[in-house]
């Protein structure tokens, strides 16, 4: 994966990365309440030598004093130190208990020792670290006194008593903080890569382009009041969601001429991913675009076109294969446009064998011979073979992928299919796309509220139409009544 793909995986998840990151550092501050504070308390000791000479015989002994201060580090932890700390404190604790306490430390290249004692209590571990370097000093005074008496050649002193700390040693706060936040970041970023990885369905336009260079036709947005109004005459012309529509009527037409199409069939890989709503509402934007269009429910199994339109669906296509009546006798005109619509009929116990049969082709030639566009509703790719046995039957196909409803490896079947019966795709169109965020479709416009034909400003200060207005007049005319003369 490039740069970019990693760009568009934090873009992504975002929120779920904050969100555990925030918890780290919650966790962090957590911890560091429910932690007990302790305070640290220290002393310092100075080794005096008890020597003099020449200078190289000062250095012997400044060499001397350091190996000791090294030695005397190591006996501070030993019961001979601490007992009679404990004793002179009164304190009920084993040498061993208050050796996990105490810390020396021996300066490098120097003759300075540096205890330090812990405890709850800021007064108790100032008197623990006074007690033990003063045990020390007593201990090293008698280890360091010559057998046969005299001065002994070294002398421990204490240079900084101990006081009490003002601030606790532990918990460090801040430090909990940041590794808590640290931790929090990195499993964040887990989490989302982790997420992506596992999450193989098609989320937008990113993802669609790693499966396929198939044109996109446009992004229709996820709308909550599509499924109680699916049809494009039921919301405001100058909605999102009708020039979704009339952006891909525009870039179907140049996709047809390319093609030299008119019959297009409207798919999906799997159930729900709006097919049949993207195939009426298509239909719609051609009647509307001054076109005379034939709208055919051809998913024989889960028909829906009709319940869509209000119309009957127990005469149509089916009884028009069967021979039982002609297809003229069939169609339902619909809406103040040049819309005819031929529901399925009777679901018969065959789709496949009468999509595939010669009368079905007859069928779209006559009605090729007769409307400007024909717009086919199949059935989905995966689950039946209706699709890909149609696909041969017609001059174009139209693939609905639905934003989170398909995964990458269905997708690829669908396109296979395809493939394999030599169907011609003419594009894809995205549906349920999020209205905002990075799967949101990329194209916007300049205004939904006003019920005027809708104007913006180009950066020179001219007025401009949409660009979905200047693509209907380059390609479906000029004016109204050269539409109705076409």
């Amino acid at each position: 994966m490039e740069l970019t793909d990693y760009l568009r995986i934090l873009r992504r998840g975002w929120i779920l990365l904050v969100s555990i990151t925030m918890a780290g550092l919650l966790t962090g501050g957590a911890i560091s309440i429910a932690i007990q504070p302790t305070y640290t308390a220290e002393t310092k000791l100075f080794l005096a030598t008890q020597h003099s000479g020449t200078v190289q015989e000062l250095q012997q002994v400044n060499n001397f004093g350091q190996d000791r201060v090294q030695s005397y580090a190591q006996i501070v932890t030993t019961p001979a130190v601490l007992q009679p700390a404990i004793d002179s404190l009164g304190i009920d604790m084993t040498p061993a208990q208050l050796a996990s306490r105490i810390t020396a430390t021996a300066g490098v290249e120097t003759v300075l020792l540096t205890i330090r004692a812990t405890n709850p209590s800021p007064v108790q571990a100032a008197a623990v670290a006074q007690a033990v370097s003063e045990s020390l000093v007593k201990v090293v005074a008698q280890l360091e006194s010559p057998s046969a008496g005299g001065t002994p050649p070294v002398r421990l002193s204490v240079v900084t008593p101990a006081t009490a700390p003002g601030s606790p040693s532990a918990p460090n706060t801040r430090l909990n903080l940041v590794i808590g936040a640290l931790l929090g970041l990195v499993v964040g970023l887990g989490s989302v890569v982790l997420r992506n990885l596992l999450n193989t369905k098609i989320k937008g336009e990113m993802d669609l382009r790693r499966v396929t260079d198939a044109p996109i036709l446009g992004g229709i947005a996820y709308d909550s009041d599509a499924t109680k109004k699916p049809l494009l005459t039921q919301f405001a012309p100058q909605s999102p969601r009708a020039e979704s529509f009339r952006q891909i009527r525009t870039n179907l037409q140049f996709a047809q001429v390319a093609h030299k199409s008119k019959t297009v069939l409207i798919t999906s890989s799997l159930p729900g991913e709006g097919k049949t709503t993207t195939a009426v509402n298509m239909a719609l934007a051609l009647a509307q675009a001054g076109k005379s269009v034939a709208l055919v429910d051809a998913d024989l199994r889960r028909p829906m076109v009709g319940e869509y339109l209000g119309l009957d669906r127990n005469v149509g296509l089916t009884t028009v294969l069967l021979g039982s009546s002609p297809v003229e006798d069939l169609l339902h005109p619909w809406g103040k446009d040049e819309l005819y619509v031929l529901t399925s009929g009777q679901v018969p116990p065959n789709p496949s064998e009468l999509l595939g049969s010669e009368t079905m082709a007859d069928l779209i030639d006559n009605l090729e011979r007769q409307f400007d566009c024909v717009v086919i509703d199949a059935p989905p790719l995966l689950p039946v073979t209706d699709a890909a046995v149609l696909a041969q039957r017609v001059s174009g196909v139209v693939l609905v992928v639905g934003s989170q409803a398909v995964k990458t490896t269905d997708l690829e079947k669908s396109l296979s299919a395809l493939e394999m019966v030599d169907a011609a795709l003419l594009g894809v169109v995205m549906n349920k796309l999020p209205s905002k965020g990075q799967d949101a479709y990329t194209y916007t416009y300049a205004s939904y509220e006003s019920t005027q034909p809708s104007s913006r400003k180009s950066p020179l200060g001219r007025q401009t139409k949409s660009a979905s207005s200047e693509f209907d007049q380059v390609v479906y005319g000029r004016s109204e009544d050269q539409l109705e003369r076409r």
